[in-house]
């Protein structure tokens, strides 16, 4: 009876953060768009356009680093405010930042007000990242939080595969064809700041009863970064998000180079979805295959969310701009390779960290040809990259919290500064394309990161970790 209130309290609080990380998914990949986008009207090079990613994750860094020194000095905002309030704050400060980015369009305003506007979206997703990750993992057993955080991340990448196929349409065919300068995205953002307004009043209405962790007494000398695997936890997250971002960042000009100018931009961002939905798929596959469903269940669970979520991106994308059956069917391979591959990691997180890192930089050297294959294979392989980035940031980071007690907030906001990665990976990968005058060279960068997660999901997790 217990048990059943229990999960009956956590239902309300569950679909609330559900519906906060969907928004800043779409909001997130907005910025995959935006790159071609301001590039175009600024007539910037890669490694300028790649500043917007900089902008905006650096914000990341910033608010999480002063989170980290206010938990230090007994000051920390979950502690003092609760879950809740910080929630109400971050979507407050988004919201303020999607309206202002929505004025600067609107008055045709130069690079850099764009640039302050995403710092401050970033600061804002900062409060929200710090404490609803944390939160999901708390609402329930600890044994099942990476199959509850890996729900949640499906429904930011549900955000992440809708941004640019809509961004990409309304932006690059809609509102771009009777404007001037940077007006173009002067709506979109607009109509965010007002769903951002309405979901923060709709948490503050709604009453959830917080989970809290366990209190121990605390040494003030026992300092968080003695537990190894947490470190390098962080290092994982640095090299997770940095290589996810700068792919995506970078997708665009990939494609529209390759292809040898038969991709248009706009065009080029509906495959964006893929890369996007790609990471959907692989997060609602992880939310079964880490959970504590029946085999035999998992399967057919898997199975049928695998082919609803595809329907779903196909759909879209036939709709919006013409991406027919005879040119996706590849992405439909490494699905099925996904599935095989999540068998293979038998529900465990840190080995399936491992596989899939190690399948993603097979992906990457594929894509950037080194094997000289012909046709569109390599393409698709980078496209698939999506599919493999899915279960990553959930494991990294329940594996870097996990026996952590009282500290795991400390922790959260050192894993959150992390998403630094963000803003470092998309510029270089964007100055090795200026220096090497090629944008498959580039694709370097995130291989690098995804050779680290590789050693973090075999070995680097359990480093120093008691039982």
């Amino acid at each position: 009876m217990n048990q059943n209130k229990s999960q009956s309290t956590n239902l309300i609080p569950m679909i609330s953060i559900t519906i906060l990380f969907f928004m800043w998914g779409f909001i997130t990949s907005l910025n995959d768009i935006l790159i071609p986008y301001f590039k175009g009207v600024y007539n910037l090079t890669h490694f300028e356009a790649n500043i917007v990613q900089l902008a905006f994750f650096i914000a990341y860094f910033v608010g999480s680093l002063a989170m980290f020194f206010l938990a230090k000095i007994d000051k920390d905002p979950i502690h003092s405010m609760g879950y809740k309030k910080t929630l109400e704050l971050g979507l407050y400060v988004a919201g303020t930042a999607c309206a202002i980015f929505s004025i600067a369009a609107t008055l045709n305003l130069g690079f850099g007000v764009f640039l302050i506007a995403l710092f401050m979206l970033g600061i804002g997703l900062t409060f929200l990242q710090v404490a609803a990750n944390p939160f999901v993992a708390m609402l329930g057993k600890e044994e099942t939080a990476s199959s509850r955080l890996n729900l949640s991340q499906a429904f930011n990448s549900l955000g992440t595969t809708l941004g640019p196929a809509l961004g990409g349409y309304f932006i690059f065919k809609v509102f771009l064809e009777n404007s001037v300068g940077a007006y173009a995205v002067r709506v979109p953002y607009l109509i965010l700041a007002i769903l951002l307004g309405v979901i923060a009043i709709f948490i503050h209405i709604i009453k959830i009863e917080e989970p809290k962790a366990e209190k121990k007494q605390e040494d003030k000398k026992d300092s968080i970064f003695k537990y190894t695997y947490v470190w390098l936890g962080a290092i994982g997250i640095f090299f997770y998000v940095g290589a996810e971002v700068a792919i995506g960042s970078n997708l665009v000009a990939y494609l529209t180079t390759v292809s040898k100018g038969s991709i248009s931009e706009s065009l080029a961002s509906s495959y964006l979805s893929y890369y996007w939905g790609g990471a959907m798929i692989g997060r609602f596959l992880g939310a079964v295959s880490l959970s504590k469903i029946k085999t035999n269940l998992k399967i057919l669970y898997m199975g049928l969310l695998a082919i609803v979520s595809f329907v779903l991106i196909y759909t879209i994308n036939f709709y919006l701009h013409s991406l027919s059956i005879e040119v996706v069917w590849y992405f439909l391979i490494f699905m099925l390779l996904n599935f095989l591959f999540f068998y293979l990691g038998k529900g465990k997180p840190a080995l399936l960290l491992g596989i899939f890192a190690i399948v993603n930089s097979f992906l990457l050297i594929i894509g950037m040809n080194v094997f000289g294959f012909e046709g569109i294979w390599w393409v698709w392989a980078v496209l698939a990259i999506g599919l493999f980035n899915s279960i990553m940031w959930s494991n990294i980071f329940t594996l870097a919290i996990d026996k952590l007690g009282d500290k795991t907030s400390q922790a959260s906001s050192i894993l959150i500064m992390m998403i630094l990665g963000g803003a470092i990976l998309p510029p270089l990968q964007g100055l090795v394309a200026d220096l090497s005058h090629s944008i498959t060279f580039s694709f370097i960068v995130p291989l690098v990161a995804y050779l680290y997660l590789i050693f973090y999901g075999l070995k680097g997790y359990s480093i120093n970790k008691s039982e």
